[in-house]
C-alpha cells in the first residue's frame, strides 16, 4: 500500500509534505510581493474564461459574417459556371 502511495506522490509522504510547505512559502512570498491575493487570482481566472467564452462566440459571429459575404460572390459565380457548362 505504501508503495502505491509513494509512486502516486513521487516520493515519501514526509518528503513530499516538506517540499509542498517550502514551495507554498515561496509562492506566498512572491504573491505578497506583487500584492496578489487568492481571490484576485480566482477572479482573474474566471474573467479570463468569461472573456474567452464571449470572444469565442464573437469569433463564430464573425465567421458567419464572412461566410455570408463570401457566399454572395461565390454562389452566383458557381451557378453561372454550372449553367454555362450545362449548355455544352
Amino acid at each position: 500500500m505504501s508503495g502505491n502511495l509513494n509512486r502516486f506522490l513521487g516520493d515519501t509522504p514526509g518528503r513530499t509534505l516538506i517540499k509542498l510547505i517550502v514551495l507554498s512559502f515561496i509562492v506566498g512570498a512572491v504573491m505578497a510581493a506583487f500584492n496578489w491575493y487568492p481571490m484576485d487570482v480566482v477572479r482573474a481566472i474566471v474573467d479570463f474564461i468569461r472573456n474567452l467564452w464571449e470572444l469565442g462566440f464573437a469569433a463564430l459571429g464573425r465567421f458567419g459574417d464572412y461566410l455570408v459575404l463570401g457566399a454572395v460572390v461565390v454562389v452566383p459565380v458557381f451557378l453561372i459556371i454550372r449553367i454555362m457548362s450545362y449548355r455544352r
